[in-house]
């Protein structure tokens, strides 16, 4: 087997890992099966989705995971609760539609205000109806490597992208910018159960630079815009620039300028990461019917 370097193009030969095609391969697919599901008599997925609040972006995201839902044949539902709902309405509301028979997947869209317990939240919905990956039973088999828990849909959107681009994941050494439970510590355990040599790393990391320039695989996941400048990458590696931070109305990830010039894969931002997590959303949510009702 070559060396691991040689598993990393070199810059001019640059690739876009390009979340918005390969999210529209994994839709079509799911939508041929959820075609095919429903011609033979059986129930049609549906994801429902729950919203606490006014946030415009938490609206805008939960209006395109449903856009998504429909586009594949699944039925979706929005359940809109004012900004002073407690924890307790919040989780009455869970409640009801854990034991809907016609709901295949609950979401919960974060961030929840101040006065809701984020914890009650994620554990109030059915394990196999939490299509987020949220739920300690969930995040505690894929931590475990243990089969039947649900993916959470950033770290496993991720991984889609590095194995469709071409990014050879096994033997890499892999640089995790981050350590959320969302995205950061997840996304370590998806590469470690690939094999990986896996860093976590974030912003209290002392010389985070010499960590990053070791990356053959590089996800930037703290949050903060331009945290990764063009000097803190290695040459040829595979960039997955995953934050949304919102800057003058526009977007932008953790990438500073120039970073383009010597990675050897890289995500666009928008238009990477984020078509990934909603399309892992949908998959969540059709696997989440076949397992209720196979």
């Amino acid at each position: 087997m070559p060396p691991i370097g040689f598993m990393f193009r070199r810059p001019h030969r640059q690739e876009v890992l390009d979340g918005r095609a390969v999210a529209k391969q994994i839709l079509d697919d799911i939508a041929t099966k959820v075609g095919a599901r429903v011609a033979a008599g059986k129930p049609r997925p549906k994801l429902a989705t729950v919203i606490v609040g006014d946030n415009p972006a938490s609206a805008l995201y939960v209006r395109s995971k449903q856009r998504d839902a429909r586009q594949v044949g699944i039925d979706s539902e929005d359940h809109r609760l004012p900004t002073e709902t407690s924890t307790e309405q919040l989780v009455e509301l869970i409640a009801v539609l854990n034991r809907d028979e016609s709901v295949s997947g609950i979401l919960v869209q974060q961030p929840l205000p101040n006065q809701i317990d984020l914890v009650q939240a994620v554990i109030a919905v059915d394990p196999i109806k939490d299509v987020d990956g949220f739920h300690p039973f969930n995040a505690g088999l894929v931590a475990q490597g243990l089969p039947g828990g649900v993916q959470p849909c950033t770290p496993t959107g991720i991984i889609e992208l590095l194995e469709r681009g071409g990014v050879r994941i096994e033997g890499a050494n892999a640089v995790v910018v981050g350590r959320s439970n969302i995205v950061g510590k997840p996304t370590a355990l998806l590469l470690i159960k690939r094999n990986a040599t896996v860093t976590i790393c974030h912003t209290k990391t002392t010389n985070l630079a010499a960590h990053t320039r070791e990356a053959d695989i590089l996800v930037a996941a703290a949050g903060r815009p331009n945290l990764i400048s063009k000097d803190m990458v290695k040459p040829g590696a595979a960039v997955v620039d995953v934050s949304a931070n919102r800057i003058d109305g526009g977007q932008v990830g953790d990438l500073g300028p120039g970073v383009e010039e010597v990675a050897g894969w890289l995500t666009p931002n928008p238009g990477g990461v984020g078509p990934m997590t909603r399309a892992m959303l949908v998959r969540n949510t059709y696997e989440a019917e076949i397992r209720r009702r196979p």
